[in-house]
């Protein structure tokens, strides 16, 4: 048996520690593993490849990024503007496929979010073992509780706050740390909770500027002389518009921007000096977190036990402190989004964390 490994999308913090598991399950079988270099292009003739043995992963929990290399443009980018999903071309499946079977993959483990996993689905449907593992620091696939890469995510959000703190206090300012989540803002809410936000604003829950201006000069008159404001990019501004500084391109819009947006009218209904900061990129590099390194590991181990077993169109999903699986058509297409009813909701305003509704 050789089973082959691509990473797909964007980079993420336990990417390594993946392949570690398949790459150490695999040896224990007696097979071998084939990585396949920056995503679905690594498929293409000639090929771009690597064999890879446990040797090969020696010290890769740590390290961020992938030993693979990942891409989200190509010949198989799945996703093409708004949300919308574009088939992979017949001519380039054929291609790919005949590197697969040139190889005798008997099983092709793909790690990728939402739009990788959408075209892991069309390769199944097409007759290919594949084998889903999710991934994106986002932690907004529905059909898992939880997702490698969130964690570190979230970690990164924290520091910075603990950082942005110590100078908001010593200076009685606002501080506006902007933060990724397209579609869902568990990054935001996680991060904000555990790094002290006194304002959160999410995707799912429309704000008022004017509702968190009033809850900043509340603060004042109690004594509380700075505020610390997180708000993920894609949350929308008051008029409904996603909020974008980047110039237009294929796939979906690159957001950005909407943190100095958010600040420089918080500095106008406040009078108070406001100051904004965007995370960016480094919520997705560095070391992964313990409970990243391990996650993705058991993912890694439980992609190699579904192909064992034959469970191929099949995707790993971490419910309940146990790593099982579900159907790819189950997984993909629905997101995990945070409910403004929910607990962790209540309980971020139980607190006194204004959510600006």
């Amino acid at each position: 048996m050789r089973i082959g490994i691509l990473n797909s999308g964007g980079d993420c913090p336990g990417l390594n520690a993946v392949i570690h598991g398949v790459v150490g399950a695999a040896h224990e079988l007696g097979w071998e593993t084939v990585g396949f270099k920056d995503g679905f292009e690594g498929l293409l003739p000639p090929g771009d490849f690597r064999f890879l043995e446990p040797k090969d992963t020696i010290g890769i929990l740590k390290m961020g990024g992938t030993i693979l290399g990942s891409t989200n443009k190509g010949h198989f980018a799945a996703k093409v503007g708004a949300g919308d999903v574009a088939e992979v071309p017949a001519e380039i499946v054929a291609k790919a496929k005949s590197t697969m079977d040139h190889l005798k993959i008997g099983a092709l483990v793909i790690v990728g979010g939402d739009g990788s996993l959408t075209t892991g689905l069309q390769l199944f449907k097409a007759g290919w073992p594949v084998i889903g593992i999710p991934k994106t620091i986002d932690n907004d696939l529905s059909a898992t509780a939880m997702t490698f890469g969130f964690d570190s995510a979230v970690t990164t959000v924290v520091d910075a706050l603990d950082r942005l703190h110590t100078t908001a206090e010593s200076h009685k300012r606002v501080m506006v740390l902007e933060v990724m989540g397209r579609h869902a803002g568990w990054i935001a809410l996680w991060g904000g909770i555990a790094g002290g936000a006194n304002v959160i604003l999410l995707p799912e829950m429309p704000f008022s500027l004017e509702k968190v201006a009033a809850f900043i000069k509340e603060r004042d008159s109690k004594g509380h002389h700075f505020t610390l404001v997180v708000v993920a990019e894609g949350a929308k501004m008051p008029g409904g518009e996603l909020v974008s500084n980047h110039k237009a391109t294929a796939g979906e819009i690159r957001l950005g921007g909407i943190g100095e947006q958010v600040a420089d009218a918080l500095e106008t209904l406040t009078g108070k000096e406001t100051r904004a900061t965007t995370l960016g990129h480094l919520q997705r590099g560095g070391a992964p977190t313990a409970f990243d390194r391990i996650l993705g590991m058991r993912f890694g181990v439980k992609a190699v036990k579904l192909a064992e077993q034959g469970k191929f169109g099949h995707m790993v999903s971490y419910q309940a402190y146990h790593v099982g699986s579900v159907t790819i058509e189950e997984a993909v297409n629905k997101l995990h989004l945070v409910d403004p009813e929910g607990e962790v909701v209540h309980a971020a305003k139980a607190v006194g964390i204004c959510l600006g509704d």
